[in-house]
């Protein structure tokens, strides 16, 4: 368990990440391609990850580094995820680039210690050298292939969870914030009690929490490893499978038009949204998202309900058969849908 210790300043300076963060989704993606958790949320991705690692070698050398430096299990370096500051992958490469050489020494001494690495880690910290530029280099090949493409639905998946958790925050303040955080943490004041692999302590002493939702975050939150960088708890948010993505490239976004099929994936999340929010993960302007959801209400494949002062939008059945995420029923038998729940979990392991 991480058990997380706030004093009054801390409770004042709580944030929430708004988009997801390039660097986080990346090394946690790449602890879902290793592990193979999550056979519903992310198998597709990984058939899809696997026909690409076939035909193209640039790729495959780009994944050498990152499973060195990215083990399954145990200790991962904080380097790898440098401070969150919404500002993209070519920023946070920027500032791992920038990492303090104490820094380096430190975290690649405490890996090398918990399992074997290759040779070539050991430069990674001395002046002159281009082995950080080489992991760098690396970290963008593979966001570039294996992310980018399926940047829009994950963002949109985090989208969802900020809304959630702003709604929360409206309503309820600070303690509705953290008791939202149900059931992979627990709020006991002063206390935020997460569930998590090992025993550990975080005094956050006057320096504020940021949440950070996540996509490839796998069943528990995840946080650094040294106590001394700023704070920052990773945790999963509700997804459907990246193969949802995929559903509005084809026939889906012929039928509906671009910008109608990006409302509707986006309202067929987990959680209802309003208006507001879907019109800021399209990108479009808040009378056009409403006059989208209208359409696509009188067509069935919205249904939309007042909860309070918000008006909250969901997918229909219809909608979500469209998509090719709700259940196939046919005339004559109606099948049971077969599905596969992951045992195995794997969080960011830090001692």
């Amino acid at each position: 368990m991480l058990r997380i210790h706030f004093t009054s300043y801390d409770l004042q300076n709580i944030r929430v990440a708004r988009q997801p963060d390039p660097l986080w989704e990346l090394m946690c993606s790449v602890c879902r391609l290793e592990t193979g958790q999550g056979p519903l949320e992310f198998g597709h991705w990984r058939r899809s990850v696997s026909q690409r690692f076939a035909g193209d070698a640039t790729l495959g050398r780009a994944l050498l580094p990152l499973r060195a430096l990215i083990p399954s299990t145990g200790y991962i370096p904080d380097f790898l995820t440098p401070p969150v500051t919404g500002g993209g992958l070519s920023e946070g490469l920027d500032q791992l680039l920038r990492t303090p050489r104490a820094q380096l020494v430190r975290e690649m001494s405490r890996l090398a210690e918990s399992r074997p690495v290759p040779a070539w880690t050991a430069s990674l910290g001395r002046p002159g050298g281009d082995a950080l530029k080489s992991v760098a280099n690396a970290l963008g090949v593979y966001f570039r292939a294996l992310l980018e493409p399926h940047w829009p639905h994950i963002r949109s998946a985090v989208g969802n969870d900020v809304g959630v958790r702003s709604r929360a925050l409206l309503d309820g303040g600070t303690q509705s914030l953290l008791e939202g955080l149900r059931p992979m943490a627990r709020w006991n004041a002063p206390v935020l009690e997460v569930n998590y692999p090992v025993e550990r302590d975080l005094y956050l002493e006057g320096r504020g929490l940021l949440l950070v939702p996540s996509f490839f975050c796998w069943r528990r939150p995840t946080a650094l490893a040294d106590p001394g960088l700023d704070p920052v708890l990773v945790y999963p948010v509700a997804k459907t499978p990246l193969a949802v993505a995929d559903g509005t490239d084809g026939g889906v976004r012929r039928l509906l038009g671009r910008t109608r099929a990006a409302v509707l994936t986006e309202v067929a999340g987990q959680s209802a949204r309003t208006t507001s929010e879907v019109a800021e993960a399209v990108g479009i302007a808040l009378p056009s998202a409403s006059y989208q959801i209208g359409v696509l209400r009188d067509g069935g494949l919205v249904a939309s309900h007042r909860d309070g002062k918000y008006v909250l939008h969901t997918a229909t059945l219809l909608g979500l058969r469209l998509l090719g995420t709700g259940p196939r029923i046919r005339v004559r038998e109606q099948r049971p849908v077969r599905g596969a729940v992951a045992a195995a979990w794997h969080d960011r392991g830090h001692a």
